[in-house]
């Protein structure tokens, strides 16, 4: 059984993946669910700390916790990707906008070097600006 807390105020999924230590655990939650003394297991900080970043994840609905273990005191984690859509969604703008910038760059580099190929190259750096 999953538990999702309605006390807690709802993070920013922007805000929870701004730290890279709960990016590196949300990438290690990609391979499988895990418990908190996993995912402490591999980081160089306390349990408690850990538990604070998985706290941001659940937060922002990241990941989701459930209890296990004999006891059922364990709490075992796991991803909910949905939430990043949003991320996803503003990332994917830059993604399309660095190829078109970068042709635009290219063509007018090659532009200058074309121009510049029959010129010395003072003449090409007073155009530029430069002495």
């Amino acid at each position: 059984m999953y538990h999702e807390s309605e006390r807690r105020p709802t993070v920013d999924p922007f805000h929870a993946v701004a730290d890279p230590t709960r990016r590196a655990i949300l990438d290690r939650l990609r391979s499988g669910e895990a418990p908190v003394t996993e995912h402490a297991s591999g980081f160089a900080m306390s349990r408690p700390a850990v538990s604070k970043h998985l706290g941001v994840l659940r937060d922002a609905r990241l990941v989701r916790e459930r209890r296990g273990g004999a006891d059922g005191r364990q709490r075992i984690y796991s991803i909910t990707p949905a939430p990043l859509g949003e991320v996803a969604s503003w990332v994917q703008g830059y993604a399309d906008f660095w190829p078109a910038n970068l042709q635009s760059l290219r063509r007018h580099i090659e532009g200058k070097r074309r121009r510049a190929s029959g010129r010395g190259i003072n003449e090409l750096t007073r155009e530029d600006g430069e002495s």
